[in-house]
């Protein structure tokens, strides 16, 4: 750590400390001769020991952004390898980070959002023309200064790396989670400029909606989610930029640009575009039922079409035989009717759990799906008029979410939906299993940890009672054969992991062992002999519940 008051190089004088950061200090000093403020960021040769960055790399990196000059860029004047550290002497910025703004102020107006994403689409690109293009890779509000006139200056360049043409990958994986692509974590590719991309939609989502990417649950819902007033337009600019494929994302910051000087007219092209979809489909009804085809193509051209019913698109679209073709059919049979629940929910059961696990990009298709619009509402504000329908569908969305999210769950979003569904019209077992669902769902947000005091932040006698709670019951006639299985895997395996706090809490070793009973008592009368036992998926999940009791009996006999 540099003294406050001491003399760097004989002639940078530390006034005062201004930021701290993982490795590394900044001072605001003062060039005494020049009457000059400057900024001084002391990087500890100690904490790059501990990381993928070596001293080397880093007089490199630096070396190269000396010769770089933009507004929207600090100067840098000096590098000074002192003592222990490295202290890089640059531009001292007047001003407060985006991250202050936004912590203090909550969400900022969309236009100032769009205004500064402009300007750091401009930085952005003048850093990836550069031979080699210079790649920043940690664009974050935390890392943006908002200086007093409005403009913003991009800071703090410790991850920054030159694109190499002959690199497969990045040989080190740096960035903030939340906020950086997937291919700065390694197996996805070298790190471009689509990677900066990433990182200033996701910036842009934090900073419009208030809501952090790097806090749980960790993804980025569509802003119009959390405000509706929201534009359309920014709000497919930003999904755009946050696609995990980088092909799928702005290939440069130019046309990024344009769509952010235009994005008002995205507005009314998303719903000429609706329109035009609509036009389609009536269109291709019409010659369809006129020269008398019969097959289901007709029916998924005819989508708007009064004479073709929801009931029967439904059920030809559970007919087709190919995975993707009946998704296609499922979101043509939502657009009939948004408000009915049962294609939503076979959108669900039968294409994004039939391998038991909801992905990212599952998830994020579905919400792209509830944002459409038919006339003035959305397609969610359409179910939702529906409170049973809604209920339902939130209900069987809430699951997918608490036991498949990438294949283990994510129990924080879980509980946004599974308060949906307790909260509506569903029946009163269901009701009663989202409640305990959701309660469990906190649970997990505070297993392991402790308070101030040292105690445990969960209750497991409660946590247990509301566990047995959940699955008590004909779940596979509530519900279906899988959601039972996969209720009975997650008691066996909290029982597994959890048998000494349990047994701590006051829960006997006979009581979890006769869960375990109960459990294969449920699987005995209420699944084997009906045709659900016949679906592969269902043996499978039995095999791993069978894996899971086993394991949790031989808890129980150590523990004992």
């Amino acid at each position: 750590m540099l003294e406050i008051g001491s003399l760097i190089d004989n002639k940078y004088k530390i006034l005062n400390k201004i930021g701290q950061g993982g490795m590394s200090t900044v001072y605001l000093a003062m060039n005494e001769r020049a009457n000059k403020q400057w900024a001084i960021k002391e990087i500890r040769k100690d904490a790059m020991a501990n990381s993928d960055i070596t001293l080397q790399s880093l007089k490199n990196e630096i070396e190269m952004l000396r010769n770089l000059s933009h507004p929207n860029l600090p100067s840098i004047i000096d590098i000074i390898d002192y003592d222990d550290s490295l202290l890089i002497v640059m531009d001292y910025v007047e001003g407060n980070t985006l991250s202050k703004a936004v912590n203090e102020y909550g969400p900022q107006p969309q236009e100032y959002v769009i205004e500064w994403a402009k300007q750091l689409c401009n930085v952005l690109g003048y850093l990836h023309s550069q031979n080699p293009p210079i790649i920043y890779r940690d664009l974050k509000p935390g890392n943006i200064m908002l200086k007093p006139d409005g403009t913003i200056v991009l800071i703090d360049f410790g991850t920054a790396r030159q694109y190499k043409e002959e690199n497969v990958e990045d040989t080190t994986c740096l960035g903030t989670r939340g906020y950086a692509a997937p291919e700065q974590f390694g197996g996805h590719g070298q790190t471009d400029a689509r990677t900066d991309i990433y990182c200033l939609g996701s910036t842009m989502y934090h900073l419009v909606t208030g809501k952090n990417p790097s806090e749980p649950p960790y993804e980025m819902y569509p802003i119009r989610y959390w405000n509706g007033a929201l534009s359309q337009g920014l709000e497919q600019i930003i999904l755009k930029c946050t696609q995990l494929d980088p092909s799928n994302r702005y290939q440069n910051c130019a046309k990024l640009l344009y769509d952010l000087d235009h994005y008002d007219e995205l507005d009314n092209s998303y719903r000429r575009g609706e329109k035009l979809k609509l036009g389609i489909f009536c269109t291709a009804a019409a010659l369809a039922l006129a020269a008398g085809i019969g097959s289901f193509a007709s029916y998924r051209h005819a989508s708007k079409f009064q004479m073709v019913s929801y009931d029967s698109m439904l059920e030809q679209a559970t007919r087709v035989e190919t995975i993707d073709g009946m998704k296609e059919a499922l979101i043509d049979t939502i657009s009939v009717d948004p408000a009915k629940p049962d294609a939503y929910i076979s959108l669900i059961d039968k294409i994004y759990l039939v391998d038991d696990v909801f992905t990212e990009d599952e998830a994020l298709e579905i919400r792209e799906l509830l944002i459409r619009t038919q006339g003035k509402a959305t397609y969610e504000q359409l179910l939702s008029q529906n409170e049973e329908a809604y209920s339902l569908f939130a209900y069987r969305l809430g699951l997918a979410y608490f036991y498949n999210y990438n294949g283990e769950g994510n129990k924080q979003q879980s509980a946004y939906w599974l308060k949906k569904a307790a909260d509506g019209g569903l029946d009163e077992a269901r009701t009663a299993r989202a409640k305990r669902l959701g309660a469990i769902a906190d649970y997990y947000i505070n297993l392991g940890s402790v308070d101030k005091t040292g105690d445990t932040k969960v209750d497991y006698k409660q946590y247990w009672e509301d566990l047995v709670a959940v699955s008590s019951g004909n779940i596979a006639e509530i519900d279906n054969a899988n959601t039972a299985l996969i209720i009975y895997k997650e008691m066996a395996s909290q029982i597994y992991s959890n048998i000494q706090n349990f047994a701590k809490s006051g829960v006997s070793y006979s009581d979890m062992e006769l869960q375990l009973i109960n459990i294969e008592k449920h699987v005995k009368e209420d699944i084997a002999g009906t045709d659900a036992e016949d679906n592969e998926m269902v043996k499978e999940l039995e095999e791993e519940l069978n894996t899971n009791i086993e394991k949790a009996r031989q808890a129980i006999m150590l523990a004992e």
